[in-house]
């Protein structure tokens, strides 16, 4: 049997095929948003499609959508708005149209939002979104990895996000814009505000440089800013250094309030993303795990775990599950 996962990042479009021998490769945002190369060529060149049992992909927020859903129940590829902060830039855009014409059965993973219906009443009140699509993922695959059912799960790359998860259900999540900084994206503060009301940056452009390329001045495109940010590390400049620890700051920060409304002990940390699972040359995980190891055990995933829990999401829907962390899964694939 073949699954397929899908995760619809900041850098680029990865994909895990479940089969005999798993398969990862990654399609960068470069390349899809100048149209140098198709997703469906791609899997063609690892596997007859014709064999796949089922996808599951990710895209964008997610938020026009609260349920696992067969791609042709759908709407407006299942978002809300393509403006504003964490706007639809491209590239993705054509991967879920080929996907969707495809024929491949597919389902498209939801994010999390004020709709979600597992989430603690207090989340939806205090925001509307909390996380983008990948992240259900991402703790799918940490939940089928370490088995924890209470768990906080903190994915940190181009931006970072974290997850709570109590009893087997996704209760809460603290979205980019709000909380911890990730290399590209972070929290939206004061100066931020007066500049969009003014009319000096868009919301996406504050969004897009609040992160560590802020405090490092990285002036590149997203693709590249976490290679820039390290390169500049690696010569020992100062502000690289900073913008690394103030990255490592709002991240503890982040993880400890979420555990301090927990209503159950946390068995466990999971840490992933580019920056999460790194430990060379700057080991933000040595670091993050000594700084959390009096609240829970830290763990950390590869970088593919958005893709590969989609994979598996994929497998658990095909094999009948109704829900996957409290997320229903709306049947007709």
């Amino acid at each position: 049997m073949v699954f397929v996962g899908m995760d619809h990042g900041t850098t680029g479009v990865s994909f895990t095929i479940l089969s005999d021998q798993p398969v990862h490769f990654k399609i960068g945002r470069d390349e899809l948003s100048k149209g140098k190369a198709s997703a469906l060529k791609e899997l063609k060149n690892r596997i007859d499609i014709d064999s796949i049992d089922l996808m599951a992909i990710t895209y964008a927020m997610g938020d026009g959508v609260n349920k696992i859903t067969p791609i042709n129940q759908v709407k407006d590829r299942g978002i809300l708005s393509m403006d504003g902060a964490g706007k639809v830039t491209g590239g993705g855009t054509a991967v879920y149209d080929e996907i969707s014409e495809s024929g491949i059965p597919t389902v498209l993973i939801p994010g999390i939002h004020k709709n979600t219906e597992c989430l603690d009443p207090r989340f939806k009140a205090a925001y509307s979104h909390h996380a983008s699509s990948e992240k259900i993922s991402i703790c799918y695959n940490a939940y089928l990895e370490t088995g924890f059912e209470n768990m906080i799960v903190s994915d940190i790359s181009s931006n970072s996000v974290s997850m709570i998860i109590e009893d087997g259900k996704i209760i809460g999540a603290m979205d980019a814009c709000l909380g911890a900084m990730g290399i590209v994206h972070g929290p939206l503060d004061l100066e931020m505000l007066r500049d969009i009301d003014d009319g000096i940056k868009t919301a996406n452009e504050c969004f897009s440089r609040a992160g560590a390329v802020k405090i490092a001045e990285v002036d590149t495109n997203v693709s590249q800013a976490k290679e820039e940010l390290i390169l500049k590390y690696i010569k020992n400049e100062p502000k690289a250094e900073l913008a690394f620890e103030t990255m490592l700051m709002t991240v503890l920060m982040e993880i400890y309030g979420l555990a301090g409304i927990a209503n159950n002990n946390m068995e466990g940390i999971v840490l992933t993303g580019s920056v999460g699972a790194m430990e060379t040359p700057f080991n933000f995980y040595g670091k993050t795990k000594e700084k959390l190891e009096n609240l829970a055990p830290v763990v950390k995933l590869p970088p593919t775990s958005g893709s590969v829990g989609s994979a598996q999401i994929a497998k658990a829907v095909f094999e009948g599950a109704d829900s996957i962390l409290g997320i229903d899964v709306q049947k007709g694939f």
